[in-house]
């Protein structure tokens, strides 16, 4: 299956909880962003290979404004996320020129453990943006990228250049590369499942009952 193939499916038939369900059961108990990095607009849907980007809090004028922030943002490939954490979220990380950058080279969204800015003209990009909210205050005295495409640390989550970054209205979670081909699997059959349990509970069947055929609740 091309990544193409894949990231359809995930916009066609999969959600959050039910992949974060089997990530559970493989025991990989530490794959979801923390909680308050949500989407700009609740509609909005995320899956993409993650491009992971290193911050770090600077304090006053930079020889280098903004580090390697334009390095990292004209690297992008078509189905990337960039996904930027680190520094003490002291200002956005994200805003209007950005969007377009990452948007025109066909980047599938961006991820920030921090906040954005711009929203108006984010949000009319009509591109996926999740962050922990708004701030308007500038990074350019205030952070710096000093690294992309490197192992990269959000909240309990490893994330590695590469792996699945998926995300809707209830959060953002990671999938090693290790694991996706089972997790997609058993994600699939799970949320299928679910389908007919409700079909089944809405036709009269008991939870109890329900829970007892198909495993399911």
């Amino acid at each position: 299956m091309t990544d193409a193939d894949l990231f359809a499916l995930f916009r066609a038939e999969l959600y959050t909880p039910v992949v974060g369900d089997i990530l559970d059961t493989l025991g990989l108990y530490h794959q979801f962003l923390p909680q308050p990095i949500q989407p700009a607009l609740t509609p909005m849907k995320l899956i993409g290979r993650a491009m992971p980007v290193l911050m770090i809090d600077v304090f006053g004028e930079q020889a280098q404004p903004f580090g390697r922030l334009t390095e990292a943002l004209d690297q992008l490939e078509p189905g990337d996320v960039y996904l930027a954490a680190g520094g003490t979220m002291r200002c956005a990380y994200w805003g209007e020129i950005l969007t377009a950058t990452a948007r025109t080279l066909g980047a599938a969204g961006a991820v920030i453990d921090g906040f954005h800015r711009d929203t108006p003209q984010v949000l009319e990009q009509d591109w996926p943006v999740f962050s922990r909210g708004r701030f308007a205050q500038d990074s350019g005295v205030r952070t710096k990228v000093v690294d992309y495409r490197c192992r990269i640390e959000v909240g309990p989550v490893t994330v590695m250049p590469g792996d699945l970054v998926f995300g809707d209205l209830d959060g953002v979670l990671v999938i090693p590369r290790a694991h996706e081909n089972e997790v997609v699997e058993r994600a699939l059959e799970k949320a299928r499942g679910e389908k007919l349990v409700r079909k089944e509970i809405e036709g009269g069947m008991s939870s109890t009952a329900a829970f007892a055929k198909y495993g399911i609740l």
